[in-house]
């Protein structure tokens, strides 16, 4: 990648509104074991992870950088310069991941 598309976004999140750019594109997918699951297949709820990209100034808990866990089913997507955005509440954030929780007091200890 040789321009970082995040860098200056031409817009300003609201209120609890977060900007995430999906870790995993749509469609087919792996298993551990490397057998290819189609899209079409039948799973239970599944989460996904994504990282941030904007936060509007009532956001407390994430930080553009940070990956978030969310559910997919909830989301509402955006594309701002041909590359796909999802918007959603921080409410509506599941998990944060980031460097700056090891080590703290709040902290689960588990790796993701």
């Amino acid at each position: 990648m040789s321009e970082n598309t995040d860098d200056k976004l031409p817009i300003r999140m609201l209120h609890d509104r977060v900007l995430v750019r999906s870790d995993s594109p749509e469609g087919e997918r792996r298993s551990g074991g490397g057998i290819l699951i189609p899209a079409t297949a039948a799973v239970g709820r599944r989460l996904a992870w994504a990282v941030v990209v904007a936060v509007g100034q009532n956001v407390r808990t994430v930080e553009p950088g940070d990956r978030v866990l969310y559910d997919p089913e909830d989301r509402a997507e955006v594309e701002v310069r041909g590359v796909a955005y999802v918007l959603m509440r921080e409410r509506d954030l599941h998990a944060v991941a980031a460097d700056r929780f090891e080590g703290s007091v709040d902290s689960t200890g588990l790796y993701l």
